[in-house]
This record gives structure tokens, C-alpha cells and sequence, in this order.
């Protein structure tokens, strides 16, 4: 007697494949017909793993293939230009780039200078959410701004809900705070499963920097 578990016929597996789908893409289309509010929304990217800022940055570039106006604030990150900044640059036209910190907070080890720094970039990033032409704003790093209390909470959210109706925005950094997360339209928690750093390897330029 063969112990061969018998598989189904190929036309068979196809068939049951193409009536999944059918159920699901009408599951879909229900849940799509139902989702017709056009608003601008709160995008966080938290979480310790890779990708936030990477994400973030996608998202404006998205943005800007739709023709669409991009304002940066850059928290923390600032003593060194990233290849973000390079290549946004190169548009001058449909991104304002402001790259406003000074480096790590490990690095400046200056607590009311990084505050400064901070409140100095709070003012240009309330300039872009009292824009309505800026359709997405991305304030990269401003969750570790916060998790740090060199900005006032209440008054980031206060500045954000009161932004244009349809404007975007993105915000990026470890350890999001409850509230802004409470407030936010749309959340990832970045989950690091492995690290080429864990490992001995440095940062690249292209995927790091």
C-alpha cells in the first residue's frame, strides 16, 4: 500500500483558486464601494525595525508623481545629508526641503540645543500644515522629537488637526507617543526580525544613508 498522499488534479486546484478569488475580489469591491470619503489622512511609522523614514520618503515621492507639492522637516537628522535629500533636492519645484537637526541624540548629547533645534523645526513644519497648496507634509523623526519632550504633545496634535482638509501627512520615528498614535488615520509598527548591523556590518550609503 502506497503511502503517497494523492493530489488533486490540476484542473481541479484551478477552479477552486479562481472561486477563492471571486469570493475575495467580491469581499473587496463591497469594502471599496463602502470607503468613498476623500480626506487627507495621518500616516505614523513607528516601531524599531527598518523602513520608516525609507517609507515615509516613498510616500512623497508618490505624491510628487502625482503632481502634487512636498514639504520635508527633517527632526533630528540634519548633520549629514542622506541620499533623500540628494535626490530631492533636484526638484526644487515641487519639494521644500528643510533637514533642521543636528545628528543623534547620542551624538549631540546637548539636551536644550537639540530642544532649539527642535522648536526651530516645529515652526517650518506649521508653515507647511497652514499650506493648503503642500498636499503631503513628511516630518521625518518627529516621534523620537517627542518621545524626548523637546516639542509640547498638545500643541503638535493641536497644529496637526487644525492642517487643510485634504493635506497628507506623514511622521516617522521610534516610540510614538499614545496620543499622536490615537489621532493618526493610518498606523505601521516597524518590527526589526534582522539587521545586517547585528552582525558587524556598517552602514551603506543606498540603504542606511
Amino acid at each position: 500500500m502506497s503511502d503517497t498522499i494523492a493530489q488533486p488534479a490540476v484542473p481541479d486546484l484551478n477552479e477552486r483558486h479562481r472561486l477563492r478569488m471571486a469570493r475575495k475580489k467580491a469581499h473587496i469591491d463591497a469594502r471599496i464601494a463602502q470607503a468613498q470619503k476623500e480626506i487627507g489622512v495621518i500616516v505614523v511609522n513607528t516601531g524599531n525595525g527598518k523602513g520608516k523614514s525609507s517609507s515615509g520618503f516613498g510616500m512623497a515621492v508618490r505624491a510628487m508623481g502625482h503632481g502634487m507639492q512636498v514639504g520635508v522637516v527633517q527632526f533630528i537628522k540634519g548633520a549629514m545629508s542622506t541620499g533623500e535629500e540628494k535626490f530631492l533636492r533636484r526638484f526644487p519645484d515641487e519639494v521644500r526641503f528643510h533637514a533642521m537637526g543636528e545628528g543623534y541624540t547620542w551624538e549631540t548629547q546637548n539636551r536644550e540645543r537639540d530642544i532649539e533645534k527642535a522648536e526651530q523645526a516645529w515652526q517650518q513644519a506649521k508653515l507647511f500644515l497652514t499650506d493648503p497648496a503642500i498636499g503631503l507634509v513628511l516630518l521625518d523623526e518627529l516621534n523620537i522629537a517627542l518621545k524626548h519632550h523637546y516639542l509640547a504633545l498638545d500643541t503638535v496634535i493641536a497644529d496637526l488637526l487644525a492642517r487643510p482638509e485634504m493635506q497628507h501627512v506623514v511622521i516617522t520615528g521610534r516610540g510614538a507617543p499614545a496620543e499622536l498614535v490615537a489621532i493618526a488615520d493610518t498606523v505601521t509598527e516597524m518590527t526589526a526580525v534582522k539587521h545586517a548591523f547585528s552582525s558587524g556590518i556598517g552602514a551603506q550609503l543606498g540603504i542606511e544613508w
